[in-house]
């Protein structure tokens, strides 16, 4: 079905998700609360990624705090399109952190290595220490970027833990403390103007419903992807 990303429309998918009684956390409150969540659980698991604008992601903390929910947001730090320290950034940040969302760190480090001819543990664990130390927090997690240089961030994790970095999970591993997308179901805005689902890790050809189209007993643990740069008041392209 057609669907329109507007922050209005954004807004209804997460009003009915909790008058369906989906508890919607953080990855990382999920990390914390696996143990405790079972089938009899219905569980959003919120995740934004800031890919190209953190000022698109204004709307989306108005509308969390309204809702009285929180989300994940994972930053990145070489992007072309935005400085998370430049004046107004910082403050959107300081925003989320200030109002309970978890910032999360959107990582690049495959590509990062290749372009700079670095170790990509050398650059994960700067970059980690460069957010927490900037904006006086502990990240926890990271979800890997698919950027445009044809190389896959995620295959740095193909062989470690985000134990080994001090972390707590990466957002597609397969720790058991985690374990998040092969065991969920998962839905995404990742195709820009329509959604993609996947059912306990693998693709749902042809279902491109909204996330209330898949809300109930069959999906009690909904892992929710979406990207601010995704969504608009009146069209794509506004400032």
């Amino acid at each position: 079905m057609n669907f329109r990303f507007t922050y209005t429309n954004l807004e209804e998918q997460y009003k009915t998700i909790i008058d369906a009684g989906y508890t919607v956390m953080t990855c990382y409150e999920y990390y914390l609360r696996k143990k405790e969540i079972s089938n009899n659980h219905k569980v959003l698991v919120n995740r934004i990624d800031i890919d190209f604008s953190l000022k698109k992601a204004i709307p989306m903390l108005d509308i969390y705090h309204k809702l009285g929910i929180k989300g994940s947001f994972f930053i990145r730090l070489h992007a072309n399109e935005y400085n998370p320290f430049s004046f107004e950034n910082y403050s959107i940040i300081k925003r989320m952190i200030d109002e309970g969302h978890e910032i999360g760190y959107h990582s690049e480090v495959i590509d990062q290595a290749a372009i700079w001819n670095e170790d990509p543990e050398v650059c994960l664990k700067r970059d980690i220490a460069i957010l927490n130390k900037y904006f006086n927090i502990e990240i926890k997690g990271v979800a890997s970027h698919g950027g445009m240089t044809g190389l896959n961030n995620l295959d740095f994790w193909a062989n470690k833990s985000a134990k080994q970095f001090g972390l707590c999970y990466e957002a597609y591993d397969k720790e058991p403390e985690f374990d998040l997308f092969n065991k969920s179901f998962y839905i995404s805005d990742s195709e820009w103007t329509r959604w993609k689902c996947y059912k306990n890790g693998k693709l749902i050809v042809g279902d491109n419903n909204p996330p209330v189209n898949h809300l109930g007993e069959v999906n009690p643990l909904i892992y929710f992807l979406i990207h601010s740069d995704t969504y608009f008041h009146n069209h794509f392209y506004e400032l």
